[in-house]
């Protein structure tokens, strides 16, 4: 049988600085599909010298963004990245044998392994490696959804997982992280509500504590250092602070003016809070 080509698809704001090392991450990628939101700096110039092809649409929210970048790539297999991520060789190498491999099993899609950084060192434990995220897929098994701005890809059919890990690049600074912190949980809160979702005392109360003994001990974050009880602790006020804003919001006599700088959220990167 011939080997599967694949599309690379990627969404990106401003993503001068990760763009080709996720790009060149793929070498057996046939095609490449950039889906902009408003770049100000080179990715552009990045994209179209990488070969890619370029579109420039207005965000649309997480999923339906990259939900967009899927259709409009020419393969029926296509293999997601954020562009703050990208293949390690050995990842590089497994999936191209899939691609290549004869007798092409039964599976739609693959989990890939990712592997994340956090203040320049890749993190073991705390809940962040292994963790498994759905990025090569057949698109006519499936695509994106989830919940804004979690999003994942859901397939109807075998899923089956590689071994080898992708590379998160992911937040350089302790600001950055807290910048991303607020913008999600402003738009978690608002997706929360929107969906009947009701405020509960409880909720903001105990859930938090809950996500860091979580992360903390059992999931073994101490072992992870200073960077460990960092990720504990931001974790638990991401959950405290979503709830805290479900409040505010359900009290404000006008939600649709609350936690506009919500609007301004990156869209090339992931959060690490996905899973939370």
């Amino acid at each position: 049988m011939p080997r599967r080509p694949i599309s690379l698809c990627i969404i990106t704001k401003n993503e001068e600085r990760n763009l080709r090392r996720c790009i060149e991450s793929v070498p057996f990628a046939e095609e490449i599909v950039v889906l902009d939101s408003g770049s100000t700096d080179g990715t552009e110039r990045v994209a179209r010298e990488l070969g890619a092809k370029f579109h420039a649409e207005d965000f649309r929210g997480h999923s339906a963004q990259k939900a967009r970048a899927t259709e409009l790539a020419s393969h029926r297999w296509v293999l997601c990245l954020d562009a703050d991520e990208s293949l390690s060789p050995e990842l590089a190498a497994e999936i191209d044998g899939v691609l290549n491999r004869a007798d092409h099993d039964d599976a739609v899609g693959y989990e890939l392994p990712r592997k994340n950084s956090y203040l320049g060192r890749y993190i073991e434990h705390s809940g962040w490696w292994p963790e498994y995220r759905l990025r090569l897929f057949d698109r006519e098994a499936g695509g994106w959804g989830g919940r804004d701005p979690h999003d994942r890809v859901e397939v109807t059919g075998p899923v089956k997982r590689l071994q080898q890990p992708m590379l998160h690049d992911s937040y350089q600074s302790l600001s950055h992280h807290l910048t991303k912190v607020n913008s999600y949980t402003s738009i978690m809160a608002r997706e929360l509500l929107r969906e009947g979702r009701r405020f509960r005392w409880s909720d903001l109360l105990f859930r938090p504590p809950v996500r860091f003994f979580k992360l903390y001990v059992l999931r073994r974050g101490f072992l992870d250092g200073g960077r460990g009880l960092l990720l504990a602790w931001i974790a638990a006020f991401y959950v405290f602070l979503k709830y805290a804003k479900m409040w505010e919001i359900r009290r404000s006599k006008d939600p649709s003016e609350t936690f506009e700088e919500a609007s301004g959220t990156a869209t090339g990167s992931s959060a690490s809070e996905k899973k939370r």
